[in-house]
């Protein structure tokens, strides 16, 4: 009776991401699109993350403030640190001792905004009491899909996979057959950083699990079209509100501005043949070994495909293992492919119409960005969501997974070149081809993100503690 008056009323929903770009840049998109709608938005991050977002127009700032928490200091993370890139992965667990460091002035700030929402992500476990003590509805919301959250279980399952191989089949609380498992070389990765505590004296799992145990709701950065199964598992193992977002597909703007960098990629991108080149990037945390990147640069050569590879060779100043391409293969690729080791603007280069295939890490923001532009995937699994992922996109038939030794993980340049050339250019490999063409309506089309958008807020109205009109 009441639900005509709610649409009028605005909210203020205060969000609190994981200090990784791949959870900060969802959680932005989100609050664009509901400071779109006239809800006020506090966005919560450290100053210097906050410095390195995507600048907000005129009209989305005046509806987002940015509120900057100093990061505390913590011995042995190095300095100017405040976000996944710039750690190696042995600083790690400092960065999520600082972060937990955040607690107190959180509820400060919390308890003098008191806004309708809370929404923060699977690490500050120690979020959902302070929420419940303040009165403030809240929920975690997932960067991560269904079908993730779902393998991970709730709280009542935490003890009961002890060994690495009792993550290799399917969780007993998975009601349907499916081979969506991790590998063994990828649940030892998150063994060594995440089942097991860290220096933090806090798991990746226990985190995640506490999180969904205390928060009212489950957000998902998901839809119905896409894992209809995984949310439903979602639900009943949590009996709480599962409630999908949608994919969050990223806007381009075209302000006009075109940089130098953009300019001279386009201007080689352009000579390309349409749908010829593979574009290679494993986001802003993933970085392959040494070992790793020379089977990668070498299979690219091998495989005689145009290529346009973005290369991360270190992870912040304090990382000392640098990685490098194999000896001449710049000079011998000239006339084949680019390499770029700083920035680009990955969605215009996917948006091009001579990119033909992305060969990722299999992490959601990625995926998301290429499928929206109808790019066939190609995958090759780094570490925490990227396994499960990439196992619900090959069940799907929609990305190919790079064959692998199931023990180590090790992978050669011919499985390189050989998958690079099945997807992008063989006749064996049109289904995943078909499949990203069919996949573009599902994850970029904005009129179901819209629906998507405005039954989550809907939601937010009609169920918020201390909504007043």
């Amino acid at each position: 009776m009441d639900s005509m008056p709610n649409k009028k009323k605005k909210l203020h929903i205060a969000m609190f991401p994981w200090l990784a770009f791949g959870h900060m840049i969802p959680y932005l998109e989100l609050a664009k699109l509901m400071a779109q709608k006239g809800h006020h938005i506090s966005f919560i991050s450290t100053p210097r993350n906050i410095d390195r977002l995507p600048k907000l127009t005129p009209s989305l700032a005046s509806h987002i403030d940015l509120v900057r928490l100093p990061l505390p200091h913590v011995e042995n993370l190095p300095e100017d640190a405040e976000a996944t890139i710039d750690v190696p992965n042995n600083k790690l667990p400092y960065l999520k001792k600082a972060y937990d460091a955040l607690q107190d002035s959180m509820a400060r700030f919390l308890q003098d905004s008191h806004p309708d929402w809370l929404l923060y992500d699977y690490a500050p476990y120690w979020l959902p009491s302070i929420a419940r003590k303040l009165g403030i509805s809240n929920a975690f919301f997932s960067t991560v899909t269904a079908a993730f959250l779902s393998f991970i279980g709730s709280k009542a399952h935490l003890g009961e996979r002890k060994n690495p191989e009792d993550f290799t089949v399917p969780p007993t609380w998975v009601p349907f057959p499916t081979t969506v498992t991790m590998r063994f070389f990828e649940v030892m990765k998150v063994f060594q950083g995440g089942i097991s505590t860290d220096k933090s004296d806090v798991s990746e799992i226990f985190r995640a699990v506490e999180v969904l145990d205390g928060c009212d709701i489950v957000a998902v950065r998901s839809s119905v079209e896409f894992e209809p199964e995984w949310l439903r598992v979602l639900e009943d193992l949590h009996r709480k509100p599962v409630l999908p977002v949608g994919q969050l597909p990223t806007v381009v703007y075209d302000n006009g501005d075109e940089t130098e960098t953009w300019l001279w990629m386009k201007d080689w991108l352009d000579k390309q043949a349409k749908g010829s080149v593979v574009y290679v990037a494993f986001g802003s945390e993933a970085k392959p070994s040494q070992e790793e990147l020379t089977e990668i640069a070498l299979g690219l050569e091998q495989s005689k495909l145009p290529f346009f590879l973005v290369l991360r060779t270190r992870r912040g100043q304090a990382d000392t293992e640098l990685t490098e391409l194999p000896e001449g293969f710049e000079e011998r690729t000239k006339g084949q492919g680019l390499v770029c080791t700083s920035w680009v603007p990955q969605v215009k280069i996917l948006a091009h119409d001579s990119i033909g295939g992305f060969f990722t890490h299999s992490g959601w923001s990625s995926v998301v960005e290429a499928l929206q532009f109808e790019r066939a995937l190609i995958l090759l699994t780094f570490f925490a969501d990227q396994g499960i992922n990439a196992k619900v996109l090959e069940d799907k038939h929609i990305g190919y997974l790079i064959p692998r030794n199931e023990h180590d993980g090790s992978f050669t340049r011919d499985s390189v070149a050989k998958s690079l050339r099945l997807v992008i250019v063989e006749e064996e490999g049109k289904i995943y081809r078909d499949k990203a063409k069919e996949m573009k309506a599902l994850f970029g089309d904005r009129t179901s993100q819209d629906r998507y958008l405005d039954s989550f807020l809907d939601y937010l109205i009609s169920h918020s503690k201390n909504i007043c009109s």
